[in-house]
C-alpha cells in the first residue's frame, strides 16, 4: 500500500514465483488463498455513502433511506443507522426520523470558510518551503504527471484527489505538523468542491494543469516575483497563491459550488 498525501492507495504486489518441484516428484497442490476479512458493516456503509457524496453519486438534496442503503451494501439496517450518525456529525448529511438522510449541498458560507482557511495555511506554508527541496520538486512532478493522465482519461474525481494532494504536499513540506493536521481536516470539503466544479466546468482541468505547472516552475526556480504571481488551482475553489481572489473567481466559486449539478 502506498500513500498519496493522506489517501491510502492500494497497489498490487507482484505474485511470488511458484516453487520449483523436486525432480521426479509430483507437484504439490496449491494452498487455498486466505480469506479476506471484510471491515465491519457500519464501516462499509460509512465508506459507501461518504464516497458517494464526495464523488457526487449522491448529490446535495438527495434523500437516502436506510432500506436502500442496506440493500446497496448488503447489510442490515442497524449498521446503516450507525454510519449515518457518523456522517451527520461530519456535516455531510442531516437525519430526519422515519424519512431518511438528506445529503447537504455545499453552502456559500462553507465555500468562503474553506477558501479563507486554505489561504491562511497555504500562504504561510509556501513561504517556508522556498527554496524547495529536490524531494518536494520530484513529488510535485509526479503528481502533476498523474493529474495529466487522469485528465486525459476523463477521471475528474481522481484529478480532484490529485489536485488536493499537490497542495497538501506543499503544506506538509512547511514542517508545521499542527497546520498540516488542520489542512487535512479540510480534505473532504476540498474534494467535494473540486469534483463539483470540475463537473460544472470540465474545461477547468486544463487550466488547473497550467496553474500547477506554473507553481512547480516557481518553486523550482525560486523566483520571488513568480512566486507571488503563481496561483493555486481554482478547481477546488481556492484563492490565488499569494494574493486575494478576483471578483470573477469569487462569482465562479459561489455560482457553481453551492448548486448541485443537474
Amino acid at each position: 500500500m502506498r500513500t498519496c498525501c493522506i489517501y491510502a492507495v492500494l497497489m498490487p504486489s507482484p505474485s511470488p514465483a511458484p516453487p520449483l518441484a523436486a525432480t521426479g516428484s509430483a507437484p504439490s497442490a496449491p494452498s487455498p488463498a486466505p480469506a479476506v476479512k471484510q471491515p465491519p458493516a457500519a464501516d462499509r456503509v460509512y465508506t459507501h455513502v461518504k464516497q458517494g457524496v464526495l464523488d457526487r453519486r449522491y448529490e446535495g438534496g438527495t434523500l437516502l433511506t436506510e432500506g436502500e442503503l442496506a440493500e446497496a451494501v448488503g447489510v442490515s439496517r442497524t449498521p446503516v443507522r450507525e454510519a449515518l450518525l457518523r456522517l451527520e456529525a461530519e456535516g455531510l448529511i442531516r437525519l430526519y426520523p422515519k424519512k431518511g438522510a438528506l445529503v447537504l449541498p455545499v453552502s456559500s458560507q462553507e465555500i468562503a470558510d474553506v477558501v479563507e482557511t486554505r489561504m491562511l495555511v497555504e500562504q504561510h506554508a509556501v513561504r517556508k518551503v522556498v527554496p524547495a527541496s529536490p524531494t518536494l520538486i520530484a513529488r510535485l512532478e509526479e503528481l502533476l504527471d498523474r493529474q495529466k493522465e487522469q485528465a486525459a482519461a476523463g477521471d475528474l474525481a481522481g484529478a480532484a484527489v490529485t489536485d488536493r494532494c499537490f497542495h497538501a504536499e506543499i503544506v506538509r513540506s512547511g514542517g508545521n505538523e499542527i497546520l498540516s493536521r488542520l489542512y487535512d481536516q479540510l480534505r473532504d470539503r476540498q474534494l467535494r468542491m473540486g469534483v463539483a466544479i470540475m463537473h460544472s466546468h470540465p474545461d477547468r482541468i486544463a487550466k488547473t494543469l497550467t496553474e500547477h505547472a506554473a507553481i512547480l516552475d516557481a518553486l523550482r526556480t525560486g523566483t520571488p516575483r513568480r512566486r507571488r504571481e503563481s496561483s493555486i488551482s481554482t478547481s477546488t475553489g481556492s484563492p490565488t497563491w499569494l494574493g486575494a481572489r478576483s471578483d470573477e473567481q469569487q462569482q465562479f466559486e459561489f455560482r457553481f459550488l453551492a448548486v448541485p449539478a443537474r
